[in-house]
């Protein structure tokens, strides 16, 4: 006897939930690579829209060596794994079209896109938390950055997450 009501599929596509965490995946292993990180300061221009842009999806940067700092590879990468880490899991918690006045795209877009915003918003926060010289007033700028990464770079998970089913 089966426990849940799900019907079985045997191929097609994954959860919406399953899609956006691996288009959170991708976003910070592309964007957040040193090479891309080094590309976005050195060749684009910091006076217009779509430079500002190129750069803050940059945001979550991970690196291969801890650079000197206090805290070494764990502190500088912790965002960055916290980040896809939070994203899947507010993915999987924002069931937005299950529950949604309207079933749809829509709903599955903005449930993408919102657990996305939590995720960097939270990852900023707990990151600055964890890191070295934690203080209260470094994680909420951190947090109000990471918000603003997620809101504006959240539209990717939004759109990745209408490629699987509720």
């Amino acid at each position: 006897m089966a426990l849940s009501n799900r019907p079985r599929t045997t191929g097609g596509y994954g959860t919406a939930a399953g899609t956006g965490a691996l288009a959170a995946l991708i976003l910070v292993a592309v964007c957040g690579s040193p090479a891309y990180v080094g590309w976005a300061a050195g060749h684009t221009d910091v006076d217009s829209a779509g430079g500002w842009f190129l750069r803050l999806l940059a945001w979550p940067a991970w690196r291969f060596d801890g650079g000197g700092e206090t805290g070494g590879l764990l502190a500088t990468n912790l965002r960055a794994v916290l980040l896809v880490i939070l994203a899947a899991v507010f993915l999987y918690l924002l069931p937005a079209s299950q529950v949604a006045r309207v079933q749809g795209s829509a709903s599955q877009f903005f449930s993408g896109w919102a657990a996305y915003v939590l995720a960097g918003g939270f990852a900023a926060l707990l990151a600055a938390f964890l890191g070295p010289d934690p203080s209260l007033l470094a994680a909420m700028q951190a947090a109000g950055t990471g918000a603003t990464y997620g809101f504006l770079s959240g539209w990717i998970i939004g759109t990745a997450s209408l490629g699987g089913r509720a």
